[in-house]
């Protein structure tokens, strides 16, 4: 059995890597912004020492402190005079009506990140934001984060391309050489059996080998559809499904019987029968296994405007929680032989030949499982990829 453990292994260490330089450099901007704002806040008391030392000597007024804070280009700072209720700014651009309360307002907004500092001469407090560039250092590394999200976000979208395209080279290049292979063997005991007619052999024994042949030629022309468009057509579904369980009925154990819970007129779908005969087969199958022989199957039909609904239930062991994202994975199969295509098979068949939607409707252990088919009846054709 195929294992997909390597290629989790490498996606878990894909996320990983990416959460690990998210983190260094989350931590690294958050360490910078820290230090440029002790770096705002040292200047800020260093002005304001420098003004309050010229206030002593009686030679500052309020337009040299300005001055002063004037060498100060980046951050922004309002100047307080408690006495007169005189506001100065710099690095603030003033809006040419009702500049006072403009600065008013933004006192209140810059005493909420920091407390203002108070000079030592005259009654006076400096309030002061953080500058335009440590503002920006703080938005940056949610910048980062997006920007490393998205590369991971596309570097997952990149290699599941890619694993679609190789995988539908694998897929159509198998059912190619598959459906080449058995041609010259159905030809061989076509023959056969036209032989053993001749050779008046038991009528009942040559029915029941002509079916197998037929059964195979159909196989080998449901092989040979795989990565072609196919031809799709208007079938009533009800009959498609019978068609299916007619085949499987002789072939599964006694213990198993259908609950066909169809409507009485017929329900049309665009349908291509030999193929979706096969995603019936596959379902009874997966059903058959997960009930260990024995048990009941229903297949319930619902029709609405522009879709036909098919539900596949059976009463089997069910899936677990943690398995249940993976059911249609190709390589995940719960049985000790096979390779674990069936799911994934009648996954492609439904998603890419007949452009509907295919996916687990509920599912709990020791109840049952319950999968559900979801057909346009008229969807849009679209190129296989």
């Amino acid at each position: 059995m195929y294992s997909l453990k390597p290629r989790r292994s490498f996606h878990n260490l894909f996320v990983a890597l990416a959460v690990v330089v998210a983190l260094i450099s989350l931590f690294l901007s958050d360490r910078l912004a820290r230090e440029l704002a002790e770096e705002e806040h040292r200047k800020m008391e260093i002005w304001a020492v420098a003004t309050g030392s010229m206030a002593d000597n009686g030679e500052a007024s309020l337009d040299l402190v300005l001055k002063i804070l004037q060498s100060n280009t980046t951050i922004p700072v309002i100047l307080l005079d408690a006495k007169s209720g005189e506001l100065l700014s710099h690095n603030i651009r003033l809006p040419s009506e009702n500049s006072k309360s403009y600065l008013e307002k933004k006192i209140m907004q810059f005493g909420k990140k920091h407390d203002p500092i108070v000079l030592e001469g005259p009654d006076q407090l400096l309030y002061y934001d953080d500058s335009y560039t440590l503002k920006q250092l703080q938005i940056y590394p949610y910048f980062q984060l997006l920007v490393i999200a998205f590369l991971i976000g596309l570097a997952f979208s990149t290699l599941s391309s890619s694993q679609r395209a190789e995988q539908h080279r694998v897929w159509v290049g198998l059912s190619k050489e598959t459906a080449h292979q058995l041609g010259t063997p159905i030809s061989s005991l076509v023959a056969w059996t036209e032989y053993l007619r001749l050779k008046e052999v038991d009528p009942e024994l040559l029915k029941e080998i002509n079916k197998d042949v037929e059964r195979l030629q159909i196989i080998a022309d449901r092989f040979s559809k795989i990565g072609s468009a196919s031809l799709l057509e208007q079938s009533d579904m009800r009959e498609v499904v019978k068609s299916g369980l007619s085949y499987l009925r002789n072939r599964i154990p006694e213990k198993i019987t259908f609950n066909l819970r169809f409507p009485e007129q017929p329900v049309l779908a665009s349908l291509n029968e030999p193929l979706f005969g096969w995603v019936v087969e596959n379902l009874v199958k997966n059903a058959v296994d997960a009930m260990q022989g024995e048990g009941v199957v229903t297949f319930v039909i619902n029709e609405k405007e522009k879709e036909v609904i098919l539900d596949v239930a059976d009463a089997g062991k069910g899936i677990q929680k943690s398995s249940q994202q993976r059911i249609f994975t190709p390589g995940y199969t719960t049985k000790e032989r096979g390779w674990g295509l069936g799911l994934s098979l009648v996954k492609r068949i439904v998603e890419v030949n007949h452009h509907g939607k295919i996916y687990l409707l509920k599912s709990e252990p020791g109840k049952g499982t319950v999968i559900r088919i979801v057909l346009k009846k008229n969807p849009r054709p679209r190129r296989p990829f």
